[in-house]
């Protein structure tokens, strides 16, 4: 009987010992998770490519979150006025507290819609659906609520648009003429910049969806994906 008791003392004590280092593991590994520096991706469709990219490949180093819809979907964060009306919401995005934001507008700024200002046009005579004044303009507001979360930013430059006609009318002198007014704002608040137009421009054809698109396949948001995920490494080292 002594036996049997020391041999069950001696089991609760492995199985204690066995749970305490259990804990301790869980505990660690939360602790651990928790730790992963937080990046948010803000831009149009073509972040939408991107972003299951970025969030595969930094997995194990990074939590990435995007603005999602109601419907589970990724939210269009679309051209900068809906940036500046949506920025403040979209910054709280999960509790907020951002380690990185890497972010971009300017395709739905230059594209050009019907005197509604909604719809989209293919006519080169109706307006942009916001002039580069007026975008230079929003994207320094919202740049300041960029910067006031104190997270690294990043900013990438307008992807190109193709010469052929399209749908939607985009020109691609009017996305060097955004991407400038841009960079000009970044230089001014020393917010690096991923240039993505430069990496697109000499693969447009093998990247884009053809006939003329400006959107990407599957293997164009793959490439755009890794150059996001260099730009995003360089600012948690």
């Amino acid at each position: 009987m002594f036996l049997a008791a020391r041999r069950f003392d001696e089991s609760m004590k492995r199985s204690s010992f066995l749970f305490l280092l259990a804990t301790a593991a869980f505990t660690f590994t939360s602790a651990h998770a928790a730790e992963k520096p937080r990046v948010l991706l803000l831009g149009d469709s073509i972040s939408m490519g991107y972003t299951p990219v970025v969030q595969k490949l930094l997995a194990d180093e990074m939590t990435v979150l995007r603005p999602m819809a109601k419907n589970g979907k990724a939210e269009n964060c679309g051209g900068t006025n809906s940036g500046v009306a949506n920025i403040d919401r979209w910054l709280q995005i999960d509790g907020g507290k951002w380690n990185v934001i890497h972010f971009n507008w300017g395709l739905h700024d230059l594209k050009h819609v019907k005197a509604d200002g909604k719809a989209t046009s293919d006519l080169a005579t109706d307006p942009p659906q916001a002039t580069v004044e007026v975008y230079e303009k929003q994207l320094r507001e919202i740049v300041g609520k960029l910067k006031a979360t104190g997270a690294k930013l990043v900013f990438a430059t307008t992807t190109p648009a193709p010469a052929e006609p399209m749908k939607v009318y985009r020109n691609n002198a009017d996305v060097i003429r955004y991407n400038e007014a841009a960079v000009r704002v970044m230089k001014e608040n020393g917010i690096p910049v991923n240039d993505l137009y430069a990496f697109t421009q000499p693969r447009m054809k093998e990247l884009q969806i053809q006939p003329a698109n400006v959107h990407f396949t599957p293997a164009g948001s793959e490439a755009l994906g890794a150059e996001v995920v260099k730009a995003i490494r360089a600012q948690v080292k």
